[in-house]
């Protein structure tokens, strides 16, 4: 798994289920609803004071991040996405 550094998050985007008869497939949502859930964060970065300034977002959290602010990473199966905490707009509750 990969360790973000500063203050970049871990997003891993969710599988959607689609139904065809009695038969579940799970697959990539293409609709690209920019909703993901958090699974690693970065210490956070500095400020001009050296004061480490804190992520707003935990892992777990499912959020919702700007559309084109991502860079994806595969390690496997398993697709990826790193934001800078700033390109999350909100926590979905």
């Amino acid at each position: 798994m990969i360790k973000p550094l500063f203050d970049y998050v871990v997003l891993q985007t969710q599988k959607a289920e689609k139904k065809v008869g009695s038969i579940i497939l799970a697959t990539e949502d293409k609709s690209r609803s920019n909703v993901a859930t958090v699974v690693a964060v970065g210490p956070g970065k500095k400020d001009k004071n050296g004061n480490l300034q804190e992520i707003a977002v935990k892992v777990g959290d499912r959020v919702l991040y700007k559309e084109y602010s991502t860079t994806e990473y595969k390690e496997g199966d398993d697709k990826f996405l790193l934001v800078k905490s700033e390109d999350i707009i909100g926590i979905i509750e």
